[in-house]
């Protein structure tokens, strides 16, 4: 008998710090690495070891003393016009929770976040949440210069970086009753720019959709994580990066908790002139992310079409 075909799994790409000398003669050929795993899957699976295992275990943590606030406390983390903070206790989602930090690379934007959920303080969450945010935001920004960098557009890149916010997630999903395999979050694509994303122990939970649709169960490993393209990727970069379909499936009796960061845009987003060309034609007009999702939130179930493919919906040509 032959063997079965082997799953289909996502690039692993070594992005540790000592390995990223722009001055190598390989170089180019990481960058390149890089660019053709986004656009082939819209994601891949970075190993990154700028988190210290002090701030590993410090956001672990934090994250726990987050989510064992009672509900009172979480739902003070209102959600903004862009969908940000608490959002739980959904009947379509019911296994789902999750509390946001805005501006969270800065230290207003966690001291804001602190203060809401302990007036008193707590010095020691606000300090590992900001770090960690920051070190994933830099993991975000070393990807996507060397993407700038494969398809000559350095200089769009630090533009559009100039005008990039961060939202730091903290995401817990339960176990599922009786453990039998049942929906997290169901498929979506980001509606940011770009999200990285850690997930907590060894729990499997994230599942990718390939363009042959097929579904990809990620298997993370230590010092691993996610980069992933949003829809306004998909805009930004002409049609290139598409932002994947993924969700979340639980199955088993542990919780699966994930740190995330995604960012966004306040500026205008517009497709770099160097990513357009007789044979890549412009895809998609300017337009304002933060409208953006607004138009996405306003849609309804009933135009579901509409919803899968937003972006073009919205600002496609």
């Amino acid at each position: 008998m032959g063997s079965l075909p082997k799953a289909k799994q996502l690039p692993v790409i070594d992005l540790c710090l000592n390995n990223l000398d722009s001055s190598s003669s390989s170089w180019v050929r990481k960058c390149d690495e890089v660019t053709r795993a986004l656009e082939e899957y819209g994601c891949f699976i970075a190993v990154y070891d700028g988190v210290s295992q002090e701030l590993y275990d410090a956001t672990v943590v934090a994250s726990q003393e987050v989510f064992d606030l009672p509900i009172q406390k979480k739902v003070l983390n209102s959600r903004d016009a862009a969908g940000h903070g608490y959002l739980g206790q959904l009947p379509t989602m019911p296994l789902f929770e999750r509390l946001s930090i805005e501006n969270a690379t800065t230290p207003q934007g966690a001291e804001t976040f602190t203060k809401l959920m302990w007036p008193s303080g707590n010095p020691s969450f606000c300090e590992s949440a900001l770090a960690f945010a920051k070190v994933l935001a830099e993991l975000e920004v070393i990807v996507m210069r060397m993407v700038a960098k494969s398809l000559g557009i350095e200089q769009d890149y630090e533009k559009l970086q100039e005008s990039t916010t961060y939202i730091f997630k903290f995401n817990k999903y339960l176990s599922p009753p009786g453990g039998e395999k049942t929906v997290g979050i169901v498929s979506h694509t980001d509606k940011g720019f770009m999200t990285i994303i850690q997930q907590q122990e060894d729990g499997k939970g994230l599942e990718i959709k390939t363009k042959d649709g097929e579904w990809i169960e990620v298997e993370f490993k230590p010092s691993s994580f996610i980069v992933m393209a949003g829809d306004v990727c998909t805009a930004w970069s002409n049609g290139r990066i598409e932002a994947p379909s993924h969700r979340v499936m639980m199955e088993g009796h542990k919780n699966r908790i994930s740190l995330v960061t995604s960012s966004f845009i306040r500026d205008q987003v517009e497709v770099p002139q160097g990513l357009v060309s007789e044979h890549h034609p412009l895809k998609f007009k300017a337009f304002d992310h933060y409208k953006y999702i607004e138009y996405h939130n306003s849609t309804t179930d009933a135009n579901r079409n509409r919803l899968e493919d937003a972006i073009r919906f919205y600002c496609g040509i």
